[in-house]
């Protein structure tokens, strides 16, 4: 990136600095029809189509920008409640681009997926995603509606389904930056705070991006009960899934936008941190790590390997971007319960670039440091 290139996307950071601190969202609190707790009353999944023991869940990529750990982490946890049969499905052939970072090959295409299942999914999870208002996409998931599916956005997924009509007149969420926007655009939607996963008919909605993990953990309650998640939460390092969550502290204070300027502005400082793949990775516990250390500003994870593609755990096909030991910053593979992974992110940011940018980090994903 050049410095004319640097120094436009300062002043247009600064603009947004300015934005966000005059900006206060006028948001419901949630309604007491989507408060409750008890997540099997809260979530309500189809049964499955003719023929399946199981649901059949697509967890749905653009192959031009796909949020990372959006897309990853609901792939992995259902996948490892084996309570589900889950297919990554991207919107065209070849590689799919994940945002901030990693690179993989989906199983199929929605093309492909609608030739081999004409009745369509149970479950359709759908991530934030960089062209939010294709029209191709949307009539897909429209279409996937439309045929029984019940659907899920991901933190600013909920862009996704608003523009394809499906929050009409429905209670939903979304991550803290984009509520008040959200609002502005789609007035007939109720969009509410305090509650880190919303339910409303067959539409369920989630806050940022750290919401992936406890949302999928309730899909996963809803479907198979509360010992079927109990079972894979421990197994990756969670504690608690339910959806009260407090909206409240996630702002971006003047501090955090001119510690977000400073890295931007210093690009000379900037650096690539190799994160190790091997055949059998983990898919939680690399999209934590990749996706933390590509939102510092001062930072870009990449994935390395020896190999030119590499299976994870699930079977998803990464297609590592640097060859291992080419002379980045490199970190030891994590070897702890997925869910550790993030926390053990945040503490090497402070550790290398202090504090205050772990915070950043860390606010962006609209998690709460341990």
């Amino acid at each position: 990136m050049t410095y004319a290139h640097r120094s436009a996307i300062v002043v247009l950071a600064l603009g947004l600095l300015l934005l966000v601190a005059c900006s206060v969202p006028s948001l419901s609190e949630s309604p007491k029809q989507v408060v409750r707790n008890d997540v099997r009353s809260l979530i309500q999944v189809p049964v499955p189509k003719p023929g399946r023991s199981r649901p059949l869940v697509v967890v749905l990529a653009d192959n031009a920008g796909t949020e990372t750990t959006d897309f990853l982490v609901p792939y992995g946890v259902l996948k490892e409640s084996g309570v589900m049969e889950v297919v990554a499905v991207s919107t065209r052939p070849g590689r799919v681009k994940l945002m901030p970072a990693l690179e993989i090959q989906a199983q199929m295409t929605t093309a492909e997926f609608d030739l081999a299942t004409p009745e369509g999914a149970d479950i359709l999870v759908v991530p934030a995603m960089h062209r939010a208002d294709d029209p191709a996409l949307l009539a897909w998931v429209r279409k996937q509606a439309s045929a029984g599916a019940r659907i899920v956005s991901i933190c600013d997924g909920a862009w996704v389904l608003a523009n394809a009509g499906l929050l009409r007149d429905r209670v939903a969420t979304s991550h803290w930056y984009s509520l008040a926007s959200l609002k502005r655009q789609y007035p007939d939607t109720t969009w509410v705070q305090g509650r880190r996963y919303v339910a409303d008919r067959n539409v369920m909605t989630t806050t940022g991006v750290s919401a992936s993990i406890p949302a999928s953990l309730a899909l996963v309650e809803a479907v198979a009960g509360r010992s079927a998640a109990d079972v894979t939460a421990r197994r990756l390092g969670v504690d608690s899934w339910g959806p009260a969550h407090d909206s409240s502290q996630f702002k971006l204070t003047t501090g955090l936008g001119f510690v977000a300027l400073a890295n931007l502005f210093a690009f000379w400082r900037d650096e690539t941190v190799e994160v190790p793949v091997e055949e059998g990775y983990d898919e939680i516990a690399l999209a934590l790590t990749a996706d933390a250390w590509s939102r510092t500003y001062r930072s870009h994870a990449l994935a390395s390997s020896t190999r030119t593609s590499v299976h994870s755990r699930h079977g998803l096909l990464l297609l590592p971007e640097v060859v291992a030991g080419s002379g980045q910053p490199t970190f030891a593979p994590h070897t702890g319960v997925a869910a550790g992974a993030l926390d053990l992110a945040l503490e090497g940011i402070a550790s290398r670039y202090g504090a205050a940018t772990a915070d950043f980090v860390a606010l962006q994903l609209e998690y709460v440091k341990k």
